[in-house]
This record gives C-alpha cells, structure tokens and sequence, in this order.
C-alpha cells in the first residue's frame, strides 16, 4: 500500500466518528468503518477526484468509508469491466450500491454494466444495476426506457427488497422525463400499487412514484421556463443596446 494511500485511511479513520458508525450501522453497513460524514466524503472527493490509482488502493483496504470515496475519486476514462464487476460483487448494502452506480454511470461503461447487474439474481448486485439504470435513463431511447417499464411492471412484486427500491427509482426517473414517458410510468405505477420495502431502523421511506414523478416533470418545466425568458431577456437588451 502506498503512502498517500495510508495517509488518506488515516484521515478518513480521524474524520469518523461514534455517532456517524451508529447511523451507517442502521442502514445495513457492516464490517470495518470509521464512520464518516457525507460532507467530508464531499471534500475528499474534490481533493482526490480523478487519482485513479488511490481508488483502486482505497477499494482493496476493505474500509467501508474509503470504499465509498474511492467510487467517488475513480476515473471514469479508467474504470474497466474487470473492476466493476470485483467492486459490485462485494456490495453488501445501500450506501455502496449507490456509490458504485455512480462511479459505473462516470464510465464508458455504463450501460453494459446496468444491463449485466440488473439481470443479477443476487439482491445487492442487481440493486445496484437498477441504481445505475435510473441515472442512465436521460441517454436511453425512448423505445427501451418503455420495454423497461414493462420489465419492472412484471417483475418487481417478486423482486428481493432493496432491487424494489432501485427499480421504484428507475420507473420514476423514466416518468420524470416527461411526455409520453410520464403518461407510461403513472399508468404502470397505477397497477403495481405500493412498492412496499424494509428500510430496516431508519426513517428512510420508497418515494411514491406519480407524485414524485409530477412533482419533478412540474419542476423541470418551471425551469425551463424561467431560462428561456432569461435567454429573452437577455437577447432583447442585447437588441435594445445596439
């Protein structure tokens, strides 16, 4: 292990704390962790961002939190199938499937991966597939993004808990694009009812997707409001100043 490597893990072991153990712990998080706050992992991440090499260092410590900040620092230009498929083999709860998502949407990699680990019968691999496909949605042809929505339809009643959650989360992120696509996720979420998932001994709840969705596509709407009468505005003194 490098010296920068050893440096960070110590670093990371000073920024964890008792409290922050406790609540990783009622989250599902188990083996070796210090305990540290998304703020500093946040701060971290901007320091480091892109040394690949720590990355892969910080993965093989086996320390939870450095797992998790290696997903966040990886390059995505470098990140390669053979340690996507090594890290999500050994994710073993929420926190990491998230983060590895995101590492693996940073990749070239993305959607071979979501395709491969969704298909996963193992619940952690295949959450973090759903994960993943729910931040790929906006780059998906709108003829896959509504196979999808009948693939969740059919299959998420039966699925292990936390896949149910990723795949609420993927059906919502399809409807948030708007259009015909949110008239096909409230249809589906319409007759899957309530997406019912243990968040264990937190107060964590899954979304309800229609309102989440509305919600969202209302936003995204307003926005896109608000810039374009920016953009009218600015061109009209652009005019008037000429």
């Amino acid at each position: 292990m490098k010296k920068q490597t050893r440096e960070v893990l110590s670093e990371l072991e000073a920024l964890g704390t008792a409290q922050n153990r406790k609540v990783y712990g009622r989250h599902g998080v188990t083996g070796e962790l210090y305990g540290v706050s998304h703020a500093h992992l946040k701060t971290l991440e901007k320091r480091y961002r892109g040394q690949h090499e720590l990355a892969l260092e910080l993965w093989e410590s086996g320390v939870h939190d450095a797992r998790i900040l290696a997903s966040q620092i990886a390059s995505g230009e470098a990140l390669t199938a053979k340690v996507l498929d090594a890290w999500v083999r050994e994710v073993q709860d929420h926190v990491l499937a998230d983060a590895v998502a995101q590492a693996a949407a940073r990749s070239t990699l993305g959607a071979r991966c979501a395709r491969r680990w969704r298909a996963r019968k193992g619940e952690w691999a295949a959450a973090t597939g759903w994960n993943l496909y729910g931040r790929l949605v906006p780059s998906c042809e709108a003829a896959e993004l509504k196979a999808t929505l009948e693939e969740i339809e059919a299959a998420i009643a039966s699925s292990p808990n936390r896949v149910r959650h990723a795949m609420n989360g993927a059906l919502i992120a399809i409807g948030s694009e708007g259009g015909a696509l949110q008239k096909a996720a409230i249809a589906a979420a319409k007759r899957i009812g309530t997406v019912e998932v243990d968040h264990g001994e937190t107060g964590c709840k899954t979304p309800a997707a229609i309102p989440y969705i509305e919600k969202t596509v209302t936003h995204r709407q307003n926005q896109a409001a608000k810039q374009a009468a920016a953009a009218r505005k600015k061109k009209a003194a652009k005019k008037k100043a000429r």
